[in-house]
């Protein structure tokens, strides 16, 4: 019998119905330990979608009851002890990621085979020595890790047409001896790595792979050794280039006039998807996510059990790499968010973003309540005041432009003004020192106000509605800050054309300034310390948003 009382995570998960669940480090390992395994009432929260168990040495394996989570779309077991996963993993239909790395797994379930919706697959770091046949079946897979095992070669009719969405095969430090020209028909392959195996050739087929960018073969004994030199030092446009040489050598000793009509053709081909592939790249952007793991002195948000009844729901994360000195890139990013607050969150009566310089930010912070007298803040633009005070201002304010402007109905602000309407106690968002740096949806400090020469940014979304709606507020949110800084930098010829901040001697070309988006996770976590969610986790910007490449 469990004693579910030492699984208080549990408890509030089943209570809240929550659909996350993070389990790790020691506290839960000595309870895995003592108990003789996980709790079993963990395979009864039936509403999960992500669920994480990691650092847990003393896990060892996964009760088949795992299959009635069926709602999982993402479930990671990374740095236990794991030997064994049950087959009847393949009950789990929404599985998007799986994540088994850093385990004691010699083999794999088939099961994992009839995961459809299956994209990201990472056995990485274990002791495998094949994969299971069958993977080209989960047609919708886009990135597989299978390094540092002791894998001899990929599985029968794993390179396919089946799989036309595989992006990524991480395959480095194995013993795979052979690469067939069947690679090829991976027609979206962009990364392949095949470092430190046992290859002696590289099919020239593989320059075929027309979205292929990167690629890594160091480590490997080839046989051609011009090629084994380009390998541990060239780019991979110079291999590709090099490979394709061979293969046209290859079809000159068997063509003909013949062929000449066709091979002219594939080239014009090849060029215009070239060209496609290169205007698609360009145009993307990119977010890397930092996860709290790799960031020791990572923020955490405190929530209070009283802010339930107020405003319950809160997303926070740290975004890095934000140009906002150059140009309008400032105000851009304030309209913006501003056009969000009237689109998205319908005017604030739906979810409601806050800023903040982190560098002004004193962590860790706590989301709490105050009483309306109690609650002090110096408001954007205005000097302290207390929450009393600053809704009198704020609705005289609005009721001097609703007359102005002759109007029967409410404004936008009055909207938001009404939904504290009623309430005993206010949200807000304290500091270490026990400032308010937000006072959610009204506005948040000056004191922590983003600026030109901010270069690392806290992002906040509370909500009354679903801890949903502020994940999708702020995927909308981050997609269009990495959109913008992409702008920046490509227009960097606009930099400090108004005189303002800089001059137009400094350097400004594209070399000088990357688009990329640093987003670190932050958690938040109850008064006991327990995790309520993570932002980003892995079900997160994961939709389709145009030309966003995700790197986790």
């Amino acid at each position: 019998m469990d004693d579910t009382q030492k699984w208080p995570e549990i408890e509030k998960a089943s209570a809240g119905k929550r659909r996350e669940l993070v389990l790790q480090g020691s506290v839960v390992d000595g309870r895995i330990s003592s108990n003789g395994g996980l709790a079993s009432a963990i395979y009864s929260l039936t509403l999960l979608n992500y669920l994480e168990i990691s650092q847990c040495p003393s896990l060892t394996e996964i009760h088949e009851d795992i299959q009635q989570l069926t709602n999982l779309q993402s479930l990671i077991l990374c740095r236990n002890k794991l030997a064994s996963i049950p087959d009847v993993i393949d009950k789990l239909t929404s599985l998007k990621v799986l994540d088994l790395s850093v385990n004691n797994l010699t083999s794999l379930p088939e099961g994992i085979t009839r995961l459809r919706e299956l994209n990201t697959l990472n056995v990485s770091c274990n002791s495998l020595e094949v994969l299971p046949d069958g993977l080209n079946q989960c047609t919708k897979l886009s990135t597989i890790n299978i390094s540092k095992n002791r894998i001899m070669g990929f599985p029968s009719g794993f390179f396919s047409e089946d799989l036309d969405l595989l992006s990524s095969v991480m395959a480095s430090d194995n013993s795979i001896d052979r690469l067939t020209a069947d690679i090829q028909k991976l027609a979206a392959l962009k990364v392949l790595d095949l470092s430190n195996n046992k290859l002696s050739e590289i099919p020239p087929e593989m320059s075929d792979c027309s979205k292929l960018k990167e690629i890594n073969f160091r480590g490997n004994k080839l046989s051609d050794k011009r090629l084994e030199k380009m390998v541990n030092g060239c780019q991979t446009k110079s291999i590709l280039d090099y490979l394709r040489g061979k293969g046209k050598g290859r079809q000159a000793e068997g063509g003909g006039e013949a062929d000449k009509g066709k091979k002219q053709q594939r080239k014009k081909k090849e060029r215009a998807e070239a060209k496609q592939d290169e205007v698609e790249e360009l145009n993307k952007v990119v977010v890397r996510v930092l996860h709290v793991s790799d960031a020791p002195t990572a923020l955490t948000v405190q929530v209070r059990a009283e802010v339930k009844d107020v405003r319950p729901y809160l997303v926070c994360c740290v975004v890095r790499g934000m140009h906002l000195k150059p140009g309008n890139s400032l105000k851009r990013f304030l309209m913006a968010q501003t056009k969000l607050h009237e689109d998205v969150c319908d005017k604030r009566t739906i979810a409601t973003i806050a800023t903040h310089d982190l560098q002004l930010v004193k962590g860790p912070l706590t989301y709490d309540v105050k009483s309306p007298t109690e609650l002090k803040i110096v408001p954007l633009g205005r000097k302290e005041m207390t929450a009393v005070e600053l809704m009198r201002h704020l609705q005289l304010e609005a009721d001097d432009l609703r007359k102005q402007k002759k109007r029967q109905n409410v404004t936008g602000l009055h909207k938001y003004l009404q939904i504290l309407q009623g309430k005993t106690f206010y949200p807000c968002l304290v500091d270490a020192e026990g400032h308010v740096i937000s006072f959610p949806p009204i506005t948040n400090s000056e004191k922590t106000k983003i600026k030109k020469t901010t270069k690392e940014l806290l992002l906040e979304v509370t909500s009354a509605t679903s801890l949903q709606t502020c994940k999708d507020v702020m995927d909308e949110l981050v997609a269009k800050m990495a959109e913008l800084n992409k702008f920046t930098v490509e227009h960097q010829e606009e930099v400090s054309s108004d005189g303002e901040e800089g001059s137009p001697q400094e350097p400004s070309g594209p070399r000088e300034m990357s688009s990329e988006l640093i987003v670190q996770q932050v958690r938040t976590v109850d008064h006991d310390g327990n995790l309520k969610v993570v932002y980003p986790s892995k079900t997160d910007l994961n939709k389709d948003i145009d030309n966003l490449t995700v790197i986790w």
